[in-house]
């Protein structure tokens, strides 16, 4: 069997099952996806939740920055919106006859980039130093944001009237990309009877705090991957670079190791093993590949064919 030198912290996985729980009871029969977003802020990474109006998305990010106890922030992204709007702008104050940073809403733990995809690509890029960095720059004075620090951005399809696509280098900075999808009957039902949803969200406890995330987000990089595990991340790797006109980048590469360390948290390993790596694979790729133009194959195809290699 597989092992490695450092154990994992029990009350991690404590606490890693109560915040799935605590989502759950808001975001109803959706735990694979709730899974997916929590290994995605144990990473440290960005996401994107692509998905229909009204499938839940909002609540989701709410939900989960209410049960993990950080502080929470969203910018409703529309066409006029402009960068200032969203990193903040100096201000001339005649009392002091200078200028004064007013920050803006990506001062926070966790930002909510509501529809991002509506605002045009000059206000999306806004983010790009923020979600890379950790930081922004204003009139040539850098700024921290607070850590940790997440965004989660949410895109109606692309087909959606007034939607500007994201390009491939703001995309490649998600490090997962997820949908919700509908609700099972079950789930639906629930819902219509009150027992889930938005009402919940604000009144979700949180579980744990900024100072035990950071916490969590240090034990992730200490999950052990062993160089037969390297081995298949690699294969993959190689795999889509030769079926696909644009394969997976060292970042991608790098991504995938770190969400699969995630997943190993999330059940109660302090290793990892390929299985970790099929659970996230297509969450962490799906967003980064071109396919082939005459393929004539779906993007979940393809993602099959190379995760079962």
């Amino acid at each position: 069997m597989q092992t490695s030198n450092n154990a994992i912290n029990p009350n991690h996985v404590i606490t890693t099952n109560a915040i799935i729980k605590g989502v759950s009871q808001v975001i109803l029969g959706k735990q694979q996806q709730i899974k997916l977003a929590l290994s995605c802020v144990l990473a440290g990474g960005h996401l994107l939740i692509e998905d229909l109006p009204g499938m839940g998305k909002t609540t989701l990010a709410h939900t989960l920055a209410q049960v993990l106890g950080l502080e929470f922030r969203r910018a409703q992204f529309t066409s006029d919106l402009l960068p200032a709007d969203i990193i903040g702008v100096s201000v001339f104050d005649r009392n002091t006859a200078d200028f004064q940073f007013h920050p803006g809403p990506v001062f926070t733990n966790m930002l909510l980039a509501d529809e991002i995809n509506r605002a045009t690509p000059k206000t999306q890029s806004a983010l790009l130093e923020a979600m890379e960095e950790k930081q922004i720059t204003v009139d040539g004075e850098t700024h921290q944001l607070p850590s940790p620090f997440f965004v989660i951005a949410t895109q109606n399809p692309k087909h959606h009237i007034g939607t500007f696509a994201l390009p491939e280098s703001q995309l490649d900075r998600f490090l997962m990309r997820i949908s919700l999808g509908y609700p099972d009957a079950e789930s639906e039902r629930a819902l219509l009877k009150n027992q889930g949803g938005r009402n919940f969200s604000s009144h979700a406890p949180a579980i744990c705090d900024a100072e035990t995330v950071l916490a969590m987000q240090q034990a992730v990089h200490g999950i052990h991957v062993s160089d037969h595990l390297l081995d298949y991340l690699q294969a993959l790797i190689a795999q889509s670079r030769a079926q696909l006109n644009t394969g997976l980048s060292p970042r991608a590469s790098l991504a995938l190791r770190q969400c699969a360390q995630a997943w190993a948290m999330l059940e109660g390993r302090d290793f990892v093993i390929p299985e970790d790596v099929q659970a996230v694979f297509a969450s962490v790729v799906s967003h980064r590949l071109a396919l082939e133009k005459d393929s004539g194959q779906s993007a979940q195809q393809m993602l099959s064919q190379i995760a079962i290699r």
